[in-house]
């Protein structure tokens, strides 16, 4: 099934109003910290929007209801897991980090702050810290394109190859040009964008079915493992699933949200916005792939998609049940998921390469043009690598999202969490965590020890290296301190 021409024309207004906000963003960017940080100038409503846009991805709107859809309620601890996690993250990391990269020599990327942080010379912080971006996140910006490439495929019936370069150039497109601000202005209009599609289309399937009793009933027949949250999972799965929310702590492309911000007195309005729109998208995204099970149960006819590849519930319940113009708004809200969080992680992949290894051992005396030119550049080749890791048609958004979101939590949470809390915390201590949490999750991953997401492991035995690693080395400097007492100051006054 392809798209009709009012689903097209939806798209294509959608895809040229990013396009120009990518212009306007261009208009607005003078430097490399407009560029990759925006000028720290996000107010609380873009800071909360962004960051949650930036976090969900496609895997909202495609993995999450279509791991529902296969496994019923079971699926949703994810979820909960996320929920907990996101708000510990708003609570605890947000203004923290907002105070701290800015004392620590106004640090513009995670790199940055973790060299000026624990006064590394040698940069090997620096490095360790964008190698570890670069290999994750170019995974996880397959997984945005896999996601785009099966929107376009399902959409227009699309070679799945030739979608591939669709999808990502459409999102290529606006950060090239307009860099951090065209990104997090997007972030704000494909935000409404995912939680006015996720809060209509359940309540259209449940219009379609008869309401939630009706629908409820319908599954407990057909289904009845589907509504049990504990369905076939024992302890170690349901840790495993909640897990999830450890990786807040580590997300570069979330905390890059909290640099930005215009001041630390944004942060508790922003928590508030946040939280309120990711519990709503959650709760939709549940309820899609849940009472999904019933629509599509009931009209074997129009589920053969579905069935074939979970993941596209959401998309033909909005091809389905929607007047055209209404489903193209429902399917560019798939592309807005992709887009937001695709755009960000090219943005962040961008900024390492050439803040953190181009202007610090390559071109020190580099002019602003030529870096902001030169992270444009880098914006496209690692758009073209994760095109390339993502020629498989076989890939699942899920699959790859899950590998990914637990590299980085592992490797960066318990170093972001101890480095913003722990004066005692030394430059060794950080590497120690950064290495074990990153080489954890890549080998237990491989063997698939005891069945327990990666994350549960990675973020433990790095949390237990940097305490080791930190008191056996030297205590930190004066300075060092120093700093940390005025990032207690200021929150103790402003709090966040």
């Amino acid at each position: 099934m392809t798209a009709n021409l009012p689903t097209t024309i939806t798209f294509a207004v959608y895809l040229l109003a990013m396009l120009l906000v990518g212009w306007f963003g261009y208009r607005a960017t003078a430097n490399l910290s407009d560029y990759i940080l925006g000028g720290r100038s996000l107010g609380s409503v873009v800071t909360a929007l962004s960051a949650g846009a930036s976090d969900m991805s496609g895997w909202l709107l495609m993995g999450l209801p279509g791991a529902v859809f296969v496994s019923g309620l079971s699926a949703s601890w994810i979820a909960i897991g996320l929920c907990l996690g996101a708000w510990l993250n708003w609570r605890f990391v947000a203004a923290r980090l907002r105070v701290y990269t800015q004392k620590a020599g106004n640090a513009l990327t995670l790199p940055d702050y973790f060299t000026n942080r624990f006064e590394d010379t040698s940069h090997l912080l620096r490095i360790v810290t964008a190698l570890v971006i670069l290999v994750f996140f170019t995974i996880y910006c397959a997984s945005g394109v896999v996601a785009g490439a099966r929107l376009f495929e399902s959409m227009f019936g699309m070679n799945y190859q030739i979608a591939l370069w669709v999808g990502a150039f459409a999102t290529m497109a606006y950060v090239f040009i307009g860099g951090f601000l065209a990104v997090s202005w997007t972030d704000t209009i494909q935000a409404s964008l995912m939680i006015t599609a996720l809060i209509l289309a359940p309540l259209m399937v449940l219009h379609a079915d008869g309401g939630v009793a009706a629908s409820h009933a319908a599954i407990a027949a057909a289904r009845p493992a589907a509504i049990d949250m504990a369905a076939s999972l024992d302890t170690i799965a349901i840790v495993s699933l909640l897990a999830w929310g450890l990786g807040y702590f580590g997300q570069p492309h979330i905390l890059v949200r909290f640099m930005a911000a215009e001041s630390v007195k944004t942060i508790p309005t922003a928590r508030r916005i946040g939280m309120t729109w990711m519990v709503l998208c959650l709760g939709g995204a549940v309820a899609v792939g849940f009472f999904g099970i019933a629509f599509f149960g009931q009209r074997p006819e129009l589920a053969a998609n579905v069935n074939a590849n979970a993941e596209t519930v959401f998309l033909e319940v909005a091809k389905i049940l929607f007047n055209p113009w209404i489903s193209g708004m429902l399917l560019a809200a798939v592309l807005a998921a992709i887009m937001s969080t695709l755009s960000c992680q090219l943005l962040v992949c961008a900024s390492a390469l050439t803040q953190d290894l181009y202007k610090a051992f390559l071109r020190q005396d580099a002019s602003q043009r030529e870096l902001v030119w030169f992270g444009r550049a880098m914006v496209f080749a690692v758009a073209v690598v994760a095109i390339l890791i993502a020629r498989d048609p076989n890939s699942r958004v899920l699959s790859m999202v899950s590998y990914a979101w637990a590299g980085f939590g592992a490797a960066f949470g318990p170093v972001v969490l101890l480095s913003l809390v722990w004066p005692r915390m030394t430059r060794n201590g950080a590497l120690a965590g950064m290495v074990v949490g990153a080489l954890t999750v890549l080998v237990w991953q491989h063997y698939q020890w005891a069945k327990l997401y990666e994350m549960v492991p990675g973020f433990a035995l790095a949390t237990l290296a940097i305490i080791a690693a930190s008191l056996l080395d030297k205590p930190p400097s004066a300075r060092q301190l120093e700093i940390h007492e005025a990032v207690d100051l200021e929150i103790a006054e402003h709090g966040g």
